[in-house]
């Protein structure tokens, strides 16, 4: 099987199974758990707990894949997206959906950070490209995902709609099982628990130790704390201004169509221009256009504003990944990736939660205006961390 033809099929399972996983949750979920009598903060609750599985387990899942290679946890991620989506439909108690909401984050905990290394893997010479083009296909699945997933609750409810979901996932299966990837490395093949734990702890001291990837995944983080928010409250407040579920999905399509014909574009431009500029920029944009969601309520304004939050997305995306590839070493690959995962998660799960908590004791412009600022700060301290870690370089060089 040749790398392109494996890249292909890498992608086509990404689009399908993000298609699957954001069509269950944006905006069906908060408007399913919304039904179930859901207030803001177990709404912010329900959208985030998925996201905090990634925090416990993106981490080890990309340690686990540099020792027992990436396919075996890759096709575990993949059947995470597939079978949960059939079971939301059953559900009627809050405690149980978000419970099952924690199983169903089983699915980008595993599948997302080891299909991000071994794609850097692939691609070592035009890595930001092929990581915009990668990250664009699983975009797809996010535009298309909320935009389905939106009108069919509005025509045909909530039970088709996850089942709907369950089918796409489905199809990921099927890309993914015509995948065939490297053999594992040879460290594999240690027996028992206790060097296996050696091995993950080495890589976890590893990038713990490497401040740029820290701060990097930081900026990252930043910019899915308004992702986050965005995806709990943007159908409440476009349904507060007069929209019906089917505008609001389309807010959340035009955000991720913008995202997907920008990354690798964006990708190509961090080959050649660098990265930490760009991942600078991009932040400020998401700040910019977060920030004045809330400010206006036409369609037209917050389709501008969803768009412009997608670009700056895919400004700061195509970088970051890029990024943290470049500065970590080739043995701890997963693990770097992993640490990424779980940072960016950290700041998607506090997104729900801090604008929830904002929302019913300020308001909406008042939580979106704070968040913003939260933004603004994460790209100053990047750009400052950057810079500094240059000049060390650049001394270290000079020494020599």
């Amino acid at each position: 099987m040749t790398r392109t033809r494996s890249f292909l099929l890498l992608c086509g399972t990404g689009v399908c199974c993000f298609l699957s996983y954001n069509l269950v949750r944006m905006p069906v979920l908060a408007l399913y758990a919304d039904s179930l009598g859901a207030g803001p903060e177990a709404i912010g609750l329900i959208v985030s707990v998925s996201t905090l599985t990634g925090v416990l387990l993106k981490l080890p899942s990309g340690a686990l894949s540099d020792i027992y290679g990436r396919q075996l946890l890759l096709r575990l991620g993949v059947l995470a997206f597939g079978i949960p989506p059939f079971a939301y439909p059953f559900v009627s108690d809050l405690e149980v959906l978000t419970a099952l909401r924690f199983a169903h984050g089983l699915a980008t905990a595993v599948f997302a950070p080891i299909a991000l290394a071994t794609v850097a893997e692939m691609f070592t010479e035009r890595r930001g490209t092929a990581l915009g083009v990668y990250t664009a296909s699983t975009q797809a699945g996010a535009l298309l995902g909320p935009v389905i997933g939106g009108w069919l609750v509005y025509a045909a409810g909530f039970p088709i709609t996850f089942v709907a979901g369950g089918a796409f996932g489905c199809l990921g299966l099927l890309f993914f099982f015509s995948l065939r990837m490297s053999p594992p490395p040879p460290r594999a093949q240690a027996k028992g628990w206790q060097p296996v734990l050696a091995e993950m702890w080495r890589g976890f001291r590893t990038v713990a130790r490497n401040t740029p990837v820290l701060v990097t995944s930081a900026a990252d983080a930043a910019k899915m704390v308004g992702n986050g928010a965005l995806m709990a409250f943007l159908p409440m407040y476009g349904l507060s201004v007069g929209l019906n579920p089917g505008e609001v999905g389309l807010l959340f399509g035009i955000q991720g169509i913008t995202s997907f014909l920008s990354k690798p574009i964006m990708g190509r431009a961090s080959d050649r221009l660098g990265r930490p500029p760009l991942i600078f920029i991009g932040l400020l944009i998401c700040a910019g256009t977060f920030g004045l969601v809330p400010h206006v309520s036409g369609l037209v304004q917050l389709l501008a504003l969803a768009a412009g939050f997608g670009f700056g997305e895919a400004v700061v995306t195509s970088s970051t990944a890029a990024l943290v590839a470049d500065l970590s070493e080739l043995r701890t690959l997963g693990a770097g990736m992993g640490m990424q995962g779980t940072i960016m998660d950290i700041g998607h799960a506090s997104g729900p939660l801090l604008a929830g908590f904002l929302i019913a004791h300020v308001n909406f412009q008042g939580a979106f205006g704070i968040i913003a600022v939260v933004q603004v700060v994460a790209a100053v301290i990047f750009w400052a961390t950057m810079r500094h870690a240059g000049k060390g370089r650049q001394t270290s060089s000079t020494v020599l």
